[in-house]
């Protein structure tokens, strides 16, 4: 058990001692854009009632976006969304440890399955979301988090959300909504295997640490402010 939080101890303590110089990369990441005024964002805030029909079950979104701590602390707060999963998808190792996908040769990403009420949120709005919870322009890391395992991907279930999912990034990018071009990966949806119990609700139950309030905090007001209509109450 002490190994398992090895990893976690070494970047709390690492992000608290560098933090001072690492400040102009975390506030590139959180001023990349101002996505939350493109026209490619507000369609996808728009609510498509076409697309949701109020007898339709949950369903599933499935986003990398850097650190999953991260991820499941923010998409939490929407309406629609049931429940964050936090976990690892999109290598060839089957049921790594987080040790393991530390490494970076896995394959696996950090990610988060979103399950949600379609009848409450519709997967254009969680696009949206996605798009403001990180810097999707950033290759294979998200500020001071570094390696594959990092990467800015979504996984799609359905031919729909595939479709989507590059509509978006294309319109994005035609809009240049960030100063660089966007790197998403867009890759079917394939196996997920569950974090670790001690990664799930981490920063609902570890917000005093470095990391947390260093990293997620900062990532946590922004997108609450951006999305302030649509939280929970």
């Amino acid at each position: 058990m002490q190994y398992r939080f090895f990893n976690i101890k070494i970047k709390n303590n690492i992000i608290k001692f560098i933090f001072p110089f690492l400040m102009p990369f975390t506030a590139c990441a959180q001023n990349a854009s101002n996505v939350s005024n493109t026209n490619a964002f507000k369609e996808m805030e728009q609510t498509k009632k076409d697309n949701m029909m109020m007898d339709k079950k949950p369903d599933t979104a499935t986003f990398a976006a850097g650190c999953f701590w991260c991820v499941e602390a923010q998409f939490k707060e929407l309406k629609g969304v049931k429940k964050v999963v936090s976990g690892f998808t999109g290598g060839t190792v089957p049921h790594p440890s987080y040790e393991e996908v530390c490494t970076g040769t896995t394959g696996h990403a950090e990610a988060c399955n979103i399950i949600y009420n379609p009848s409450e949120i519709s997967y254009d709005a969680l696009l949206a979301a996605f798009f403001v919870a990180h810097d999707p322009t950033q290759l294979n890391r998200q500020g001071a988090d570094v390696g594959t395992q990092y990467r800015s991907a979504i996984f799609y279930h359905n031919a729909e959300q595939k479709k989507l999912a590059e509509y978006y990034i294309g319109k994005l990018n035609e809009e240049k909504a960030y100063p660089n071009p966007i790197v998403t990966e867009v890759q079917p949806f394939t196996v997920f295997y569950k974090a670790e119990g001690y990664h799930q609700d981490y920063y609902a139950k570890n917000g005093s640490v470095p990391y947390c309030q260093l990293v997620i905090k900062p990532k946590v007001d922004k997108f609450e402010e951006v999305f302030k209509g649509k939280l929970k109450q």
